[in-house]
């Protein structure tokens, strides 16, 4: 064995014992007695990571990708999530080995992360300058904030399928308050549980919509014409952008792993279960529905009230509440750090000091109800930075010279041969989703964005609430 190696292995082997320390201060949950918190509440293992990316990748957006196949016809729909999925993956590759450079460096400086997260724009920061600091603050922050706005609105769009005693603003109301119980979680480690039972739930919402589809059939004088318009192909496209684009969180679910250096694949893998879900629901749905889809952007309003309908409308509103936990939490970081609150042990002062972060959340989710075209919006502006040409660019610039590139912590993945190849991969990465993703997936959203203000205004009671129910009162609920 050759004496870099040796050196290389020392250096993944010094770091997995420093995260263990600092992070599970114990390994028991891996390799002690077991007890109800470990099982529960302390998780760090790859499973762990596994479930968090699954499970923060579908949420709420499973109910609006029939609405994208509605505006890209199935076969677009089909192939861009299978694109931007892989595409995704290959980008959280990118952000993992750069996390694992950035500890590999700050372990020779002898540098401890007792009680504190490392987040995105501290990689970048450590590996690129304040510059890049200053650029991934700004894209997360906001993609992150509105990501959580996101998960709200869709609360309130789910709950009044089951009762509309009460419009979708009030609802937004009460279910920002139930949103706001998840500054008591105070990392990724607390969300095994969690993480779990939401994932288990839209697997569910998942395969309810797709046999609930099939069994109701075809409407009458169903049509699928999409696609029909070009600025409705681009939005649909950003919509599944989005979709695939759970990477803003990447970085905090790493630091929570005993061992971070397994993350590798692990989004990849949790893509792949992903697809059983997204695919057919979305394909199921639209061949149901067709074009009715164009003005129903919630899978939820097209199909029959029955009970099976109504429990995955629930499951789906916890899930819900999970997910905007899971936006939510790197932002109650950035404010703890603000505010010199994060090495704070008591959950209880924590959790009152990142309630701030909810109300501007809250307030948005209340100007801006529009459930499928904000997520265009957010992923052609926000996502496609964040995810995909931010990683790219700071992969190809920390890596810039020889001699990083012969010390990297993290080697060539055995699909890419060269350094040359890598380059290549990385800036064909960043072009496309530059002209495609923000070009014109902004373009499009951004009209699309624009004609629901005109047509439903700002701070909307009750968006694409049908007219015969406004006032209407479910007596046999």
């Amino acid at each position: 064995m050759s004496r870099q190696k040796q050196g290389e292995e020392a250096m993944m082997s010094s770091l997995n014992q420093t995260v263990e320390r600092e992070e599970g201060e114990e390994v028991k949950g891996e390799t002690s007695h077991f007890t109800l918190k470990n099982a529960f509440w302390h998780g760090g293992s790859a499973y762990d990571a596994w479930f968090s990316c699954a499970s923060n990748q579908v949420a709420q957006v499973l109910l609006t990708l029939p609405y994208s196949f509605a505006q890209l016809g199935v076969v677009s729909g089909v192939v861009f999530q299978v694109f931007y999925g892989l595409l995704g993956s290959y980008t959280a590759y990118l952000i993992s080995t750069l996390y694992i450079e950035y500890r590999s460096r700050k372990e020779k400086e002898n540098v401890s992360f007792k009680n504190h997260v490392i987040q995105w724009f501290e990689v970048l920061e450590g590996l690129l300058g304040p510059y890049w600091k200053a650029i991934g603050l700004a894209f997360n922050c906001t993609f992150l904030l509105f990501g959580s706005v996101i998960q709200l609105i869709a609360c309130a769009s789910n709950i009044y399928y089951i009762n509309d005693h009460m419009d979708k603003r009030t609802w937004t109301y009460i279910f920002g308050a139930c949103c706001a119980t998840t500054v008591f979680i105070p990392s990724f480690h607390n969300y095994r549980i969690w993480s779990f039972l939401g994932l288990g739930m839209t697997t569910y919402t998942a395969w309810y919509l797709t046999i609930a589809s099939l069994v109701h059939g075809q409407v009458e004088n169903v049509t699928h014409s999409g696609p029909k318009k070009l600025v409705l192909y681009f939005t649909g496209a950003t919509n599944i952008l989005y979709t695939f684009g759970g990477h803003a969180v990447t970085v905090e679910i790493m630091h929570a792993m005993w061992k971070p250096q397994k993350f590798k694949y692990i989004y990849l893998y949790a893509t792949f279960y992903v697809f059983t879900l997204t695919i057919p629901s979305a394909v199921s749905v639209y061949w149901a529905f067709g074009d009715q889809l164009l003005n129903h952007s919630n899978a939820f309003s097209l199909l029959p009230r029955t009970g099976w309908r109504d429990a995955g409308v629930i499951l789906m509103l916890i899930h819900q509440i999970i997910t905007f936990g899971f936006a939510c939490t790197p932002l109650y970081f950035v404010w703890e750090k603000v505010i010199g609150m994060h090495d704070t042990k008591s959950i209880c002062l924590r959790a009152l000091a990142r309630l701030p972060v909810v109300i501007p959340i809250w307030f948005l989710a209340i100007i801006f109800p529009f459930f499928g075209p904000i997520n265009s919006a957010v992923g052609a502006l926000l996502v496609s930075f964040t995810v995909y040409i931010i990683p790219a660019s700071a992969h190809m610039l920390t890596f810039r010279s020889a001699a990083a590139r012969q010390n990297a912590a993290e080697k060539l993945p055995f699909f890419i041969p060269n350094w040359t190849l890598m380059y290549v991969v990385n800036a064909l990465v960043v072009v496309w989703v530059l002209v495609v993703g923000f070009g014109f997936g902004g373009w499009a959203s951004m009209v699309n964005f624009i004609k629901q203000v005109d047509t439903f205004g700002l701070f909307a009671k009750c968006y694409q609430c049908p007219p015969k129910l406004t006032n209407h009162t479910l007596h046999h609920s």
